[in-house]
């Protein structure tokens, strides 16, 4: 039989690379559960919790928002269902393709303005201030 040895928030912080203020979030927003607490009151972290914050980084590196990532913890509790999850990466999918869709026209803006700054001396107007200035 393994032992392990409950951690503080400070190995968990390191196990898990997130903050020790972020550790307290999560606990607050309920993506991980409250922990035990030792007599004078510190908190005891187990392997489990080290799995959960791993799985919620992960989870925000493919761009879930922790609303999201609450769902996914949710359907993981309830056995995993693969559609379920399923559908939610799709969905996450098609909104990070809207993203890059608006990124590029962003960039290809960008990318116009500069070049008619190129064509204008520094006594004229400056394109991109006046699209700034207008609301254009």
């Amino acid at each position: 039989m393994l032992y392990h040895v409950p951690m503080k928030i400070g190995e968990l912080s390191k196990k898990t690379n997130v903050s020790i203020d972020t550790v307290r979030y999560y606990e607050q927003r309920g993506l991980i559960p409250p922990p035990a607490r030792t007599a004078s009151g510190y908190r005891q972290y187990v392997d489990a919790d080290v799995t959960r914050l791993k799985f919620i980084v992960q989870a925000k590196e493919l761009g879930f928002t922790l609303e999201e990532i609450d769902q996914l913890l949710a359907i993981s509790s309830n056995g995993r269902t693969c559609s379920q999850v399923k559908a939610v990466a799709h969905a996450k999918a098609e909104e990070i393709e809207m993203r890059i869709q608006k990124l590029a026209h962003m960039r290809q803006t960008l990318l116009t303005l500069a070049e008619q700054c190129e064509q204008t001396s520094d006594a004229d107007p400056c394109p991109i201030l006046n699209v700034l200035e207008n609301n254009q």
